[in-house]
């Protein structure tokens, strides 16, 4: 008898765990904390991993879980990469926090929240506008702005309370110093070793942590928080968003690179922010070590950073009016994102909207019910409102292929083992006047070709379309398909490390943040090409860029092994 009740319990506590839904928002800053972090390896220790990396597998390699009980673990492990390879730590809240709230008339105010960490005091200063009724009221954390670039009337209308982060109260915008209030507070984080999300991201949970404290002069509904920016301000909401569980909804608005973008994707665009074409400052700089086809050793990917606001709610949008913004990464990584929530069983809390003719940053009418749609339900509670949301304009990108291998243990692309690979030597193709052979046993075939010092284009145009600009190499191709050409580089800084490109009579191309102080291998562009003759034309952007070899193949690997000598030179 005993044994049959244990059994239905068993059955019980297994049928509720199954049909409980995951929580919309949580009262502490990580519900995680406990977990240990995982081995953290250096580069050359990490396993390449092309597609898109799994969510669900253990950092070790270990085996995987989709089970939400695990989400919570499985998330910090997410954090902790993160934090130690791209944004440096983010500290938790100082044992010594205070705050106050002043009234500057019935509708508006200043939240103050001082801070003293090793002896050392920085403050907050956050001005508020509440509704004109009696609270507690939602609230909107916008970066560096009330509500971010979302109109003030979709939240002013609602009765939600619009907060203003000044994120240079804690590091300056394009300009970070180590006397900056938050490397002040903790010496051990710098600004090499520590990137700027880090510390704005700490600086949103500080404010939070005010909220807290001051509940009976500025009544905010702690369990209905939003954070929105856009651009670079749109990747610092979705940082403060992951890392903080207390946000229950994300509006990251045109993010692009380092936001809501996968870096992997975004190295397979033409001239886009990719991870070695974004700002070293907002970044810690080991995560430049992942730069060009090093990206497929990042243990993570940033589907994985949008992932961690999950259970939570998390909106986000493209504008394909602007390329750097990377949009078709933006869908991919959107797309994985969504496999995410829906595994979780929380589909609606996840939406996308990819579109253009408008600005950057100014919201389009037609993305206005989106947005109320996801506000209306996660800060005011209506559970009616519809968010699913997925527009983009993209119907016949193959996105799946970036996590057809999850459940798997080959993380490799589909069809890898039948890719076409042809391979040339640039100093064998035909090379212009401005252009000059060295000699180097480090090259492969023994030399390379770099443009004469002096010899630099316009940053957003390409020199004339003359032989004497140019390094010009034929090839054929027998079967139609999508094709990679990549090339062998040596960039030495991040100002002689990029050149223009095209295929046969298309617009030239920018490559940028091609190579290292070694010899590596990067990816000029990704093309479509028909069977019959092509022509490949590099032309220069930069001097000092070095160019050794060229492969052209419909692989998307990024260890190129064995490498064969140029057909060209033969």
């Amino acid at each position: 008898m005993k044994s049959k009740v244990l059994s239905a319990l068993i059955l019980l506590f297994i049928c509720i765990e199954s049909f409980a839904q995951p929580p919309l928002v949580y009262s502490v800053e990580n519900t995680g904390a406990k977990y240990t972090p995982p081995a953290l390896p250096p580069l050359n220790q990490l396993p390449v991993v092309d597609p898109l990396t799994d969510p669900f597998m253990w950092s070790n390699g270990k085996g995987r879980s989709t089970k939400f009980r695990d989400w919570e673990k499985r998330r910090n492990e997410i954090k902790a990469e993160i934090e130690h390879y791209e944004i440096g730590r983010k500290p938790g809240k100082p044992d010594n926090l205070t705050a106050s709230y002043s009234a500057i008339d019935s509708t508006s105010g200043m939240l103050t929240v001082r801070i003293t960490v090793n002896g050392d005091t920085m403050s907050l200063r956050s001005k508020v506008s509440i509704p004109s009724i009696s609270g507690p009221y939602p609230a909107v954390i916008g970066m560096n702005s009330p509500n971010g670039s979302i109109p003030a009337d979709v939240f002013t209308s609602r009765n939600i309370a619009r907060i203003t982060y000044t994120h240079n109260q804690v590091t300056s915008y394009n300009n970070p110093q180590n006397t900056d209030p938050f490397y002040r507070l903790f010496p051990d984080q710098n600004i090499d070793n520590s990137g700027q999300y880090a510390a704005w991201a700490w600086g949103v949970s500080r404010i939070i942590d005010g909220l807290e404290l001051v509940q009976a002069n500025l009544p905010i509904d702690l369990k209905h928080i939003a954070v929105t920016g856009c651009s670079y301000a749109g990747k610092m909401a979705l940082f403060a968003g992951a890392f903080d569980e207390r946000i229950a909804l994300t509006i990251a608005i045109e993010s692009g690179g380092g936001g809501a973008t996968a870096w992997r994707v975004s190295e397979t665009i033409g001239n886009v922010e990719k991870l070695g074409a974004t700002s070293n400052q907002w970044f810690k700089n080991d995560l430049f070590q992942f730069a060009g086809l090093n990206v497929s050793k990042l243990p993570y990917d940033h589907h994985e950073l949008m992932a961690m606001v999950a259970p939570r709610a998390l909106f986000v949008t493209g504008n394909t009016d602007y390329t750097w913004l990377a949009n078709p990464s933006c869908y991919v990584a959107s797309r994985a994102t969504q496999e995410v929530y829906k595994t979780l069983g929380i589909a609606d809390r996840f939406g996308f909207f990819i579109d253009g003719g408008h600005g950057h940053c100014a919201i389009p009418q037609t993305q206005r019910p989106a947005i109320e749609a996801f506000v209306d339900k996660f800060l005011l509670g209506k559970t009616d409102a519809n968010t699913n949301v997925s527009i983009h304009p993209y119907p016949d990108m193959d996105y799946q292929r970036w996590y057809n291998w999850w459940r798997t243990t080959k993380p490799v692309f589909p069809g890898e083992e039948d890719n076409i690979k042809i391979w040339f030597e640039a100093e064998c193709g035909n090379v212009g006047d401005n252009w000059e052979v060295v000699t180097d046993a480090s090259a492969s075939n023994g030399a390379y070709v770099t443009i004469k010092s002096g010899v630099n284009s316009e940053p957003n145009k390409a020199p004339e379309d003359v032989a004497i600009n140019q390094v010009i190499i034929p090839f054929t191709i027998e079967k139609a398909g999508t094709y990679n050409i990549l090339a062998k580089c040596i960039g030495p800084t991040p100002s002689d490390d990029s050149y223009w490109v095209k295929v046969d009579h298309g617009a030239f191309e920018i490559a940028n943040g091609l190579g290292g102080t070694t010899w590596q291998w990067g990816r000029l562009i990704t093309t479509t090409l028909t069977p019959g003759q092509h022509t490949l034309t590099i032309t220069y952007r930069e001097d000092g860029a070095r160019l050794d070899k060229i492969l052209i193949t419909t692989s998307s690997a990024s260890v190129i092994a064995p490498e064969i000598s140029g057909k060209n030179c033969q």
